[in-house]
C-alpha cells in the first residue's frame, strides 16, 4: 500500500494575527452591549436584531480562537488526523445558532407588522452609527485572515452584513425620528433576518459537506480518474474516494491496477500519480493500494468511484 506522508499543514492563521482577533472580539462585545441597551431603550426590534447579529459575530471569533488552540494539539494515538475539524465543528454550531436567531427575528418582525409600537428614532440612529464604526474597524482587521479560513470567513461575512444592517438601521432611525414611520423598524428586522438566513444556509451547506466527507465541490471525479488512467502503466483505478479534512486539505484513497510486468516500475508510477494529484487537483494526501492484473481485463472505461 502506497502512502503519501507529505501532509501540507496549514495553520489557519498565524500568531501575529491573534491580537487582531482579540481586538475584534472586544470591539464586537462593546457594540453588542451598546446595541442591546439602545434597542431596549428605543424599543427598536431592528436594533436588537443588529445586536443579536453582532453577538453571533463575537461568538464566531471566540470559536475561531478556541478551535485554533485545539487544532494546534496535533496528532495523537486516538486522533490520528489531529484536531483539524475542531474549527469546522465550531463553524457548524455557530451557523445553526444563527439560523435559529434569524427565524426568531423574522417571526418577531412579522408580529410587529400587525401590532406596531412607538420607537425612539433618535437613540436608534446614534447607537447604529456607533455599531457601524465598530463593524468597519473589525472588518478591516479581519480582511486578510478571512481569505484563508472558513470560520473567519463566516465571521467576516457576518460583520460585513452587520455593517449593512447598521446602515439600514441608521436610515430607519432617521425616518422614524423625522416622520414617525414605525413600520420601517419591522421591514428592517425582517430584511436583516432574511439576509442572515440566506448567508448562513449557504455556509452551513459547505460545512456539512466537509463533515459528511463529501468530495470537494469543484472537483470533477470523472476528470480525475481519466487523468489518472493517462499515467503510463495504469490499467484501472477503482474504489476512488476523495474528501476534505478541513477547508484547506483534500485527501484521496484508491486502488490502482497495473500489469505484473510493471512491478519494477511501481514506485515510478506511484510518484507520477502523486505529482498529478498534487499539481492538477490540489490533493495533499493520497493513499493507493496497488493490484496486479493483465491490462486486457480493463478497457479504460473504469475509474468507478464507490
Amino acid at each position: 500500500m502506497a502512502h503519501d506522508h507529505k501532509h501540507h499543514h496549514h495553520h489557519h492563521f498565524n500568531d501575529s494575527s491573534i491580537w487582531k482577533l482579540w481586538v475584534s472580539i472586544f470591539l464586537n462585545l462593546v457594540i453588542t452591549i451598546a446595541q442591546f441597551i439602545g434597542g431596549i431603550l428605543s424599543n427598536s426590534l431592528a436594533l436588537l436584531s443588529d445586536a443579536v447579529h453582532n453577538l453571533n459575530d463575537t461568538l464566531s471569533l471566540v470559536i475561531s480562537l478556541v478551535a485554533r488552540k485545539i487544532s494546534k494539539k496535533g496528532v495523537n494515538q486516538s486522533k490520528t488526523f489531529g484536531y483539524k475539524r475542531a474549527e469546522i465543528i465550531g463553524a457548524f454550531i455557530n451557523l445553526i445558532t444563527l439560523l435559529i436567531v434569524a427565524l426568531f427575528l423574522i417571526k418577531e418582525g412579522l408580529e410587529r407588522f400587525f401590532y406596531p409600537q412607538p420607537i425612539d428614532g433618535f437613540t436608534m440612529f446614534w447607537v447604529a452609527i456607533i455599531g457601524l464604526i465598530g463593524n468597519f474597524v473589525t472588518a478591516a482587521l479581519l480582511f486578510k485572515e478571512s481569505k484563508e479560513n472558513l470560520n473567519l470567513k463566516s465571521a467576516y461575512i457576518h460583520i460585513l452584513s452587520d455593517g449593512l444592517s447598521s446602515v439600514g438601521v441608521i436610515i430607519g432611525g432617521w425616518l422614524i425620528y423625522t416622520y414617525n414611520w414605525y413600520i420601517v423598524d419591522t421591514i428592517l428586522t425582517v430584511a436583516i433576518g432574511a439576509y442572515i438566513l440566506f448567508h448562513s444556509y449557504h455556509m452551513l451547506r459547505e460545512t456539512i459537506e466537509i463533515l459528511m466527507q463529501a468530495k470537494p465541490g469543484e472537483l470533477d471525479l470523472e476528470k480525475l480518474s481519466s487523468e489518472m488512467l493517462q499515467v503510463k502503466g495504469v490499467c484501472d483505478v477503482h474504489h476512488l474516494h476523495v474528501w476534505s479534512l478541513d477547508e484547506s486539505q483534500v485527501m484521496l484513497e484508491c486502488h490502482v491496477v497495473i500489469e505484473k510486468e510493471d512491478l519494477k516500475h511501481m514506485e515510478e508510477i506511484k510518484s507520477s500519480l502523486k505529482k498529478l494529484l498534487h499539481d492538477s487537483f490540489n490533493i495533499s494526501h493520497s493513499t493507493m493500494e496497488f493490484e496486479f492484473e493483465p491490462c486486457t481485463a480493463h478497457y479504460h472505461e473504469a475509474g468507478h468511484s464507490h
